[in-house]
């Protein structure tokens, strides 16, 4: 009969050890994932996200920008009348989104100078 094979000891630790790495490895990935609480970061980032499109501003200023978008499509008088091939509708809509973005830029510069004011008054 043969021998029967025997595991050399030195075996099992090489095992061992190549688990050992791959559980750093992959400790040393999920640590680069999460933040400080043990969340990861882009759950974060989206939360963060959502924050700011619940928040008041956010609504205020799109309140401002369908506003000013309606204002100049009303403005030009968009309709029937309108050329073939709907050239007069496609620049009063492209009027309309100028309208919106400088209607928001407005709004923006008006909120910043605020804060400012509000900054410097209470440092005085």
């Amino acid at each position: 009969m043969a021998k029967k094979a025997t595991s050399k000891p030195g075996g099992r630790a090489k095992a061992g050890a190549k688990r050992t790495v791959k559980r750093t490895v992959k400790k040393a990935v999920t640590e680069r994932r999460t933040g400080s609480r043990g969340r990861r970061t882009s759950d974060s980032a989206g939360d963060a996200f959502i924050k700011l499109l619940q928040s008041p501003l956010v609504a205020e200023l799109v309140a401002v920008a369908a506003t000013a978008a309606l204002a100049s499509l009303a403005e030009e008088g968009i309709g029937n009348r309108g050329t073939p091939g709907g050239k007069r509708a496609g620049r009063a809509v492209k009027q309309a989104g100028k309208a919106a973005a400088n209607a928001i830029g407005r709004r923006l510069t008006t909120e910043i100078d605020e804060i400012k004011k509000a900054a410097k008054a209470k440092k005085a």
